[in-house]
């Protein structure tokens, strides 16, 4: 029957074919968030491979690809329309062209990917390995070209599958990705029987079993050692206003916002806070030492308690000013003590790519409030305050970038998320903007707190378990104990080193296998 089932497939053409090809990139989605049904991947890849089988160009192996991927990121990334319904009247004509440009272009990677795996030469049992090999790559290329955007990494899908998700701090999400995209296209060697050897059929699925199992293990072994205690650990109030983006900049609204963010400081309970923390741009107006604003998000505190916000910056006046996304941390009497300054900008959203060419073309930034662009800060960076653990800050979606969270030189105790994802909608971009802040805290071996203008903030531990959750919609607070660091894993270590130390072995034995049959 499998075989039969694979025959038909490699035997599709034509608009069947690339039909059937977008429709199993729509299966490979549903086992990322918010469905999480990771099971879809094996009939997505499976099936990928069966297609593949029956391309006999690499022209048509990369339409395929393309067609995959098409299929996977259209359906992962249909939240892209939410920020363009904020501002509707400017912004709406752009849906049709998100809804296509953006998945089509994250497909050429895909493309890339399947094109390779054909170009290499191999079917059956090594097709599998070349698909998981180039798949890795292209996926990395993706984390790291035009400032770069990974953002649903196939690795992702274990997010809730805790044991498994312990591998990624062994070889990080990448790895993950590398493993899983194996395990899942494995099956497809039932359908290819060796002339010398049947058993070489079902290789891939006892070396994909074997894989996790130990992965599996591993993890659950981990999960159960106790957590970890601070001695005196540190006394967190995590604010979530849940203002509506279509409010959160307009003119009548900002102060109340900002008031409001105050009040829920101040609700019972926080005498016993250490330090309260407001998501990005909570704060709409500019912050600055002695202005009136500042005293203002410092009445939230007393005593000996800071303040943590996001908030825009500027520096000098004129027509030279410079403007940042920031955060600031301020105490009680509107000291400000710190300052980080986001550096990986959102392109469109924070600064437009080309002004000088797509500002000719009537493009916008698609953003509220001014249409200033933003510089970028001078990079990740480890802040510390008197009797506060020093922590890394990430702002909105530097928390996606795999190794790139973290001053090893100076390791922070907690990773520190501030975003507002209010832009993504109230179901999948929240979502999987939340898994990718957890998986860095499961690389990096550091707990995360997260606060988020209209959710999800909460404390994850770092095991990359939730401790503490505010769903999107909900407005109040988290109050909660900031979980203990681990010893810096082997991914915080290494990095990427690991990945593509996986990705040449996997080379070498396509390699071997070619050369010594």
């Amino acid at each position: 029957m499998i075989t039969r089932l694979a025959a038909a497939l490699a035997a599709r053409n034509g608009l069947r074919r690339y039909g059937l090809a977008v429709l199993l990139g729509v299966f490979a989605s549903g086992a990322l968030e918010p469905l999480n049904l990771v099971p879809l991947l094996v009939v997505a890849f499976t099936g990928l491979v069966w297609l593949l089988d029956g391309v006999h160009n690499r022209r048509a192996a990369f339409a395929l690809g393309w067609c995959f991927g098409f299929g996977f990121f259209a359906a992962g990334l249909h939240w892209i329309v939410f920020p363009l319904l904020v501002d509707a009247g400017r912004f709406a004509w752009m849906i049709p062209f998100a809804l296509i440009l953006l998945p089509g272009g994250l497909a050429l990677f895909v493309g890339a990917a399947t094109w390779a795996a054909t170009a290499l030469g191999w079917y059956g049992a090594m097709r599998i390995l070349a698909l998981a090999v180039t798949w890795t790559l292209a996926e990395w290329l993706r984390g790291h070209i035009l400032t770069g955007f990974p953002w649903n990494l196939i690795g992702y899908a274990w997010i809730e599958v805790a044991p498994v998700l312990q591998g990624a701090a062994l070889m990080g999400v990448y790895g993950l990705t590398f493993l899983t995209v194996f395990a899942a296209a494995a099956p497809a060697a039932l359908a290819r029987r060796a002339a010398d050897d049947d058993r070489a059929t079902a290789l891939p699925i006892a070396a994909a079993v074997l894989v996790f199992g130990a992965i599996a293990f591993y993890g659950a072994t981990l999960l159960r050692v106790p957590e970890p205690v601070a001695g005196d650990a540190l006394r967190l109030r995590i604010v979530q206003a849940n203002i509506a983006q279509k409010l959160k900049w307009e003119a009548g609204e900002r102060e109340a916002n900002l008031l409001r963010h105050v009040q829920l400081s101040r609700s019972p309970g926080v005498e016993t806070r250490d330090l309260v923390i407001w998501p990005e741009t909570a704060s709409t107006f500019t912050v600055n030492e002695g202005a009136a604003v500042t005293r203002v998000i410092a009445s939230a505190v007393d005593g000996s308690a800071r303040l943590l916000t996001g908030a825009p910056r500027v520096e000098g006046s004129g027509p030279g000013f410079r403007a940042f996304n920031s955060l600031v941390a301020i105490n009680g009497q509107a000291q400000i003590l710190a300052t980080y300054d986001k550096h990986h900008l959102v392109p469109f959203g924070e600064y437009l790519p080309l002004r000088a060419l797509l500002g000719r073309l009537g493009i916008e930034r698609i953003v509220q409030g001014s249409s200033v662009d933003f510089s970028p800060g001078a990079g990740v960076r480890t802040v510390r305050l008197d009797g506060v653990p020093g922590f890394s800050p990430l702002i909105c979606y530097e928390a996606i970038f795999p190794h790139g969270v973290v001053d090893a030189r100076d390791r922070p105790a907690w990773l520190l998320s501030l975003t507002n994802d209010a832009w993504f909608g109230p179901a999948a971009g929240p979502a999987q903007h939340l898994a990718m802040a957890r998986m860095r805290a499961v690389e990096e071996g550091l707990p995360l707190v997260r606060a988020a203008n209209t959710g999800i903030s909460a404390v994850v531990d770092s095991l990359g378990r939730v401790q503490h959750r505010l769903d999107t919609g909900v407005r109040g607070v988290i109050d909660a104990a900031l979980p203990a660091a681990r010893p810096a894993p082997l991914y915080a270590r290494f990095g990427d080193l690991i990945v593509f130390t996986m990705l040449a072995l996997g080379m070498v034995a396509l390699g071997v296998r070619r050369w010594w049959p």
